[in-house]
């Protein structure tokens, strides 16, 4: 996806057409480094975004987490 200009209009564009995100690849693709920040005021604008915890083992076989963000719609919507 082409940025736009504004970071959270970047990851709503993204949510809304790919469905989730990850911490990594918004840094990767946008080089947001907040993403938190951005989903916490995505949803007090009406944005319904489930956060869902994930593990994998990283190459040195230690276990590490973290959060996928879903996109599910606005509240006017459910």
């Amino acid at each position: 996806m082409k940025p736009t200009g504004s970071k959270s209009n970047d990851i709503l564009k993204h949510l809304q057409a790919a469905g989730s995100i990850t911490s990594m690849e918004a840094f990767n693709l946008y080089r947001v480094t907040r993403l938190s920040a951005i989903i916490f005021n995505l949803k007090k604008k009406g944005y319904v975004i489930k956060s869902t915890r994930e593990e994998y083992l990283d190459k040195y076989g230690r276990n590490c987490r973290f959060v996928r963000y879903a996109y599910e719609g606005t509240i006017n919507e459910k």
